[in-house]
């Protein structure tokens, strides 16, 4: 179980990360836009990355290479809410294939996926810390080199629990 702590860290059996987590702390009741990461116990599911920026990491999660057209719909009007999308996209959106290097590498959490609730959070993942662990809308995000350690430990039956 990988846990989430407030102090900014995260651990995994006893490997500890130093972490950052949404600009306006923890929630057990998470709202869209609302700068807080959601309390709560959540499986990992995907890996994302970057082939033209990153290797594959190596892990026994589902990898998918992130290619120009791909989002993620943070639009809760829309009936791609928290989904994966392709671009163009008319509703609001987060874009995958980004300039900075903090999606180069992101494992989707599955907070309000399976199922997805309308307006109750969308694009909870893990991935790249920006420089000085900047806080977050909502994500949890580690140094480059730690999530590809850990993402060497981890399988689809990992659990991550924050707060």
């Amino acid at each position: 179980m990988i846990r989430v702590f407030r102090s900014g860290f995260l651990t995994f059996n006893k490997n500890k990360y130093k972490c950052s987590f949404g600009k306006n702390g923890f929630t057990k009741n998470k709202i869209e836009g609302d700068l807080k990461t959601p309390i709560g116990n959540f499986k990992v599911l995907d890996c994302f990355y970057r082939p033209d920026r990153v290797l594959k990491p190596k892990t026994n999660l589902n990898c998918k290479k992130i290619k120009k057209n791909m989002a993620w719909c943070d639009d809760p009007k829309s009936k791609e809410y928290n989904k994966l999308v392709s671009l163009p996209f008319k509703n609001r959106y987060e874009k995958l294939f980004r300039k900075d290097q903090c999606y180069d590498i992101l494992i989707t959490i599955n907070h309000n996926i399976r199922p997805i609730k309308k307006n109750l959070g969308s694009a909870i993942f893990m991935h790249i810390a920006k420089k000085g662990y900047k806080r977050t809308e909502g994500c949890i995000t580690l140094k480059k080199k730690d999530i590809l350690a850990l993402l060497k430990l981890i399988d689809k039956n990992t659990r991550i629990k924050i707060g």
